[in-house]
């Protein structure tokens, strides 16, 4: 555990914070448009198509990336919900089994092993998180990765086990970093498996 603030966890609530009220705004004005017998042209479409995965963008986001501690609590439905939009029309989807009210740091965490899972399926597959609940103390979660191409870079995977992150880190890796310090805080340790069509991550 630290003693100080997670900073990190703050500058991305805080903006995760001041930007789902404006893309939601957008949201609404599209709909309104639509209802008042606007023409449904691919232009608005575009545009309804890209404030929707904006907007379930960064509701994952929040969770991931902002603060949270296991005071703090989510609903299961809340995460499905953002993971059934995160998964619409893509390529990627997401089968969350989990107990119906989680700690929201343990979430945390699992969003941001997916997120380093993400990366290897940047050509599609399937996430699979379940978490079993253990009595009086954190559940044992387990995130997997499966698709038949995956794309692998040994030294970010590395990084999952490493002290601290690699100079040469790109702010789209972030989470690979993210996601150990995070484990660390919890007093949890990550596990990875890893194979030509499949990954595995357990804490």
């Amino acid at each position: 555990m630290t003693d100080g603030p997670d900073l990190a966890a703050l500058i991305g609530s805080r903006i995760c914070h001041d930007l789902i009220s404006p893309i939601g705004a957008i949201g609404n004005g599209v709909e309104l448009l639509l209802m008042d017998g606007g023409v449904r042209s691919p232009e608005l479409a575009l545009v309804s198509e890209s404030v929707f995965n904006a907007n379930a963008r960064i509701r994952f986001f929040r969770v991931a990336f902002g603060a949270s501690s296991r005071d703090q609590r989510i609903a299961r439905h809340e995460v499905t919900a953002i993971l059934t939009d995160i998964g619409r029309g893509g390529r990627l989807n997401y089968d969350w089994s989990t107990p119906a009210d989680l700690a929201r740091n343990e979430v945390k965490l699992a969003l941001l092993v997916a997120l380093c899972l993400e990366s290897a399926l940047a050509y599609g597959g399937r996430i699979t998180v379940t978490a079993s609940e253990v009595a009086e103390s954190p559940n044992h979660w387990m995130i997997r990765g499966e698709a038949t191409k995956l794309r692998l870079d040994p030294a970010l995977w590395s990084v999952l086990a490493a002290p601290r992150a690699p100079a040469e880190l790109a702010p789209g890796q972030v989470h690979f970093a993210l996601a150990p310090d995070e484990a660390r805080r919890q007093g949890r340790r990550l596990v990875a498996n890893l194979s030509e069509t499949a990954i595995r991550i357990s804490f």
